[in-house]
């Protein structure tokens, strides 16, 4: 996550080193290597700055902060994020999510069971119910929610106040939350992909945390392939290791890392096995396309929703494909990956 882990999006997603998303048993394995304050959180130099700015105006003033959204994509350190600003104002986190939540009622009660002061996370808030997302509203803006008592025409509210407290929301997909939901967040953070360098101190800072020895140049080659994605490298560290310890002398060196990651069949750009299965339908079975998503994931044997929400994202970040209007085609950089010649450009009318 950001330096290890990160909040995740558990979709219907293979196995995969290079996934972004992470399950239940993986959070178990990152929390150790979670940074617990904001000067040990690598990377996202302008969100920490200006998160760091917010939180401790509010420890100067002594009440709590505006409420903080955090998006960007999984795996960058959101859920490390809420966690330190929990830390930071020396408070506790009470942590849920948007799919966990399906009815008002269930907001409600998680509201008028925190302390003053208290920090509430909200992962994945962009797949909130909308009733609990109307509540919301009232309990962010003017800290109450109204219980409603009785059914049909004798049923009132009831306002109940709540003690100040400060909503950390995460999502993956800001575009989805309601104008009403995001105004009411006073600070508003996106975090990016990393960089190499980044990837390297992630990398090296974990090392240390799980007492094993990692070259510098085994780092690089593991950042190199990372995705620019923390909870990546943190991944493929831990693999890494593995080889290491049953194949190697227990030193993670240069040739460890490559030896482990072919093992793994994530190659020098960071593509798995089914990235690389997509590329070469695409390339061979198809010419470079266009092609639809469909008739793509029929090829390579997955469900259309895996290959757009899974390979699609990182292969066209990367410019290997593109996506148009009549289907996905091949970039350039896709038959230079696959070691393939280019197609010579088609003859047209005027060419």
């Amino acid at each position: 996550m950001p330096e290890a882990g990160l909040p995740a999006d558990d979709g219907a997603a293979p196995e995969s080193l290079v996934r972004a998303g992470a399950d239940e048993l993986e959070r178990a394995a990152e929390a150790a290597l979670r940074p617990r304050r904001l000067d040990e959180f690598v990377g996202q130099r302008v969100v920490r700055d200006q998160l760091s700015l917010v939180l401790q105006a509010a420890l100067n003033r002594g009440r709590a902060p505006d409420h903080v959204l955090l998006s960007g994509p999984p795996g960058l350190g959101k859920t490390t994020l809420a966690m330190i600003i929990a830390a930071e104002l020396g408070t506790s986190l009470r942590v849920t999510s948007g799919p966990a939540i399906q009815h008002a009622g269930d907001l409600a009660a998680v509201l008028s069971s925190l302390e003053e002061g208290e920090v509430l996370f909200l992962d994945e808030i962009h797949r909130l119910a909308r009733p609990a997302e109307e509540l919301l509203y009232v309990a962010m803006e003017d800290f109450r929610v109204d219980v409603v008592v009785g059914k049909g025409a004798g049923a009132s509210a009831i306002p109940l106040s709540l003690p100040p407290f400060t909503v950390v929301g995460a999502t993956t997909r800001a575009g989805l939350l309601p104008a009403p939901l995001r105004d009411r967040f006073g600070f508003t953070g996106h975090l990016d992909f990393y960089d190499d360098e980044e990837l390297e101190r992630v990398l090296l800072r974990s090392a240390g945390l799980l007492d094993v020895p990692l070259e510098g140049e085994a780092a690089a080659e593991i950042a190199s392939r990372s995705r620019g994605t923390p909870r990546i490298a943190n991944r493929l560290l831990r693999r890494v290791r593995d080889w290491a310890e049953v194949r190697g002398d227990g030193r993670l060196t240069l040739d460890a890392a490559r030896a482990a990651l072919a093992v793994y069949e994530v190659d020098e750009r960071g593509l798995d096995r089914l990235d690389r299965s997509v590329l070469q339908a695409l390339c061979l079975r198809f010419g470079g396309g266009p092609v639809g998503l469909t008739t793509l994931a029929v090829a390579v044997g997955e469900e259309p929703e895996t290959v757009e929400t899974v390979a699609e994202p990182f292969l066209v970040r990367e410019g290997l494909i593109g996506r148009t209007p009549r289907g996905r085609v091949a970039m350039p950089a896709a038959w230079d990956h696959l070691g393939l010649d280019r197609p010579a450009p088609a003859d047209t009318l005027f060419g």
